[in-house]
């Protein structure tokens, strides 16, 4: 197995040498079929790659912000538990919320400054962003369903955070391996991670052995039958 000194060290491998297709071939292979997020969540710049430990949020909408006949603890309170949630981000961990309709933004520029100042190591939205131009200048990584102004205030609550979540079928817990690019979100399960990432490499290294091979004139038979990699 693979072993890495840190954190850091892992989340600088994912984004300089693999990439999400190569890791989900090897969690196919594993039997880990459903790690892929909704290929709806993109990232907010194209090309944009993200890796960190995931902090997952759960939203809720509301319909009748401070009503005074609701009992909730969370009634009167602007956003709910969402400024707990940011404030709460450790260094590369990343910031995924789920649980909201699309009726709203769940993230916008002033989230992303705090975030940047945490260290955290970017957002993944189930849902849209605002302030689209200022996250860009800010240089924050942003993956999300798309981009839309209307704010949350009165239409959405973080109801709890650091709690597992559920994405499109794909279990989150804290601590989460998330891995990112233009090509879709991974969860990788904490059990699975030193596997996978360690076949991942490996299959990088016969997928360029197997791109010289067809570019020297092998068949794409003859190729995979000789290489088991296509």
């Amino acid at each position: 197995m693979t072993e890495f000194e840190n954190d850091s060290a892992l989340f600088s491998t994912l984004k300089t040498e693999l990439f999400t297709a190569v890791i989900g071939d090897v969690l196919d292979q594993m039997g880990l079929t459903r790690q892929f997020l909704p290929a709806e969540i993109a990232p907010l710049v194209p090309g944009t790659k993200i890796a960190g430990r995931a902090m997952p949020v759960l939203e809720a909408d509301i319909f009748d912000n401070g009503h005074p006949a609701s009992n909730g603890p969370l009634a009167n309170k602007p956003f709910g538990l969402m400024l707990e949630a940011l404030d709460d981000l450790r260094e590369n961990e990343i910031y995924i919320a789920t649980g909201a309709s699309l009726r709203y933004a769940l993230w916008g520029e002033l989230m992303s400054t705090r975030a940047l100042h945490l260290k955290a190591a970017g957002a993944i939205l189930d849902g849209y962003v605002r302030d689209a131009q200022g996250i860009r200048d800010l240089g924050f990584p942003a993956f999300c369903r798309g981009i839309y102004a209307q704010d949350q205030g009165p239409r959405g609550k973080v109801i709890d955070f650091r709690c597992t979540i559920e994405i499109g079928g794909v279990k989150i817990a804290p601590g989460t391996l998330l891995f990112g690019d233009e090509e879709g979100v991974l969860a990788i399960p904490r059990e699975a991670e030193a596997e996978a990432i360690t076949r991942a490499l490996e299959k990088v290294k016969s997928e360029n052995i197997v791109a010289d091979a067809i570019k020297g004139g092998m068949s794409a038979t003859e190729a995979f039958a000789t290489y088991g990699v296509m």
